[in-house]
């Protein structure tokens, strides 16, 4: 996670030195470009948990309100070293859950009407560790500012390419190279942009990966999770719709958990081993293994935001597994990532 955090910053800084080269000295250009990303990341810091929370129709729950869910969440909280964060249910009646915030001591938990209602307590339980698990994290701090290093890159190509052509290029005595100039510029700013769109991605799946492993320590029972990502999975592929714009901050996305249960569901024949109609629970993890295993859902991992459901839970049935031979300790946590 450290590593794609650097390299997302390395890849910026060398398109501020790219720009530099053509139309400022390079330690202006390079001032100027950080300035501009920091006064774009600050906004999107300070103003993105308020859009979340205007967006999301949340209800603060207020003390004594659910008590189980205060309760358990406090506890958790303790055990994780945390300030207990606000709790909030949104009416949404799809299964799913995300926290949002400026600092730890600031950060909401959501839950979503529909995980309460289609999972039992222990499934909440998994959820509930998973999203904690961004807050020990904070997560959600630093995806929100990485976020915004692609939309400075995507600004930098716009300004450069269509300002250039509106008002013409006039910084060399050449004007016959200042279409060239700015094509390059141009592809140089949209090739960082979708760079560091790509390398977001990953860190946003890491970050998902990492909260896992995080809910089977803190739960003791990755089970939990298990079962909580397969009801949240087939529950969000059944919802009609649109998905939602920040589903990235949720713990499931609802566009690809469609495309995770469509793929096996198309194959169902394939991966019905003993043609009952129904895949049993060897079965599915036979198909899901199949699937981790293929080339094109490794390609399309990298357009994801989330791991797919079944990569999630063949990771935590080998947390699982070290958890049944000893193996798993505080300190090997995230082994399996």
């Amino acid at each position: 996670m450290g590593f794609t955090i650097i390299l997302v910053f390395a890849i910026f800084l060398g398109l501020l030195f790219v720009i530099s080269a053509f139309f400022l000295d390079p330690v202006t250009g390079l001032v100027l470009g950080l300035v501009g990303a920091f006064f774009i990341i600050l906004l999107q810091y300070l103003i993105g948990p308020t859009i979340v929370r205007l967006t999301s129709r949340l209800h603060y729950l207020a003390p004594g309100e659910n008590r189980w869910l205060e309760s358990k969440v406090s506890e958790f909280a303790s055990k994780s070293g945390i300030p207990m964060p606000r709790l909030a249910v949104s009416p949404d009646p799809t299964p799913n859950a995300f926290v949002f915030g400026r600092t730890r001591k600031t950060a909401t938990l959501v839950v979503h009407q529909g995980l309460l209602q289609r999972l039992d307590e222990n499934e909440i339980e998994g959820v509930i560790g998973h999203e904690l698990g961004h807050v020990k994290h904070r997560d959600f701090i630093v995806v929100t500012m990485i976020s915004a290093i692609p939309l400075v890159a995507y600004l930098i190509a716009r300004s450069v390419l269509w300002g250039g052509l509106v008002t013409g290029y006039s910084g060399r005595s050449n004007k016959n190279n200042s279409a060239g100039v700015l094509i390059i510029v141009a592809v140089v700013a949209y090739a960082v942009y979708i760079l560091t769109t790509l390398l977001a991605l990953r860190l946003t799946r890491l970050r998902e990966s990492y909260a896992d492993a995080y809910s089977a320590f803190l739960t003791q029972q990755p089970r939990e999770l298990e079962s909580a990502l397969t009801k949240i999975a087939y529950g969000l592929s059944l919802a009609p719709g649109e998905p939602h714009g920040a589903r990235a901050f949720f713990i499931e996305d609802p566009a690809q958990a469609k495309q995770d249960v469509a793929g096996i569901m198309d194959q169902k024949s394939k991966y019905d081993l003993d043609k009952d109609g129904v895949l049993s629970e060897r079965e599915l993890e036979a198909a899901m293994e199949a699937e981790s295993k293929s080339n094109w859902q490794k390609a399309a991992q990298l357009f994801m935001t989330h791991p797919p459901t079944y990569k999630r839970i063949l990771m935590l049935r080998e947390i699982e597994q070290d958890m049944n031979s000893g193996n798993f300790q505080q300190s090997n946590l995230y082994n399996h990532v």
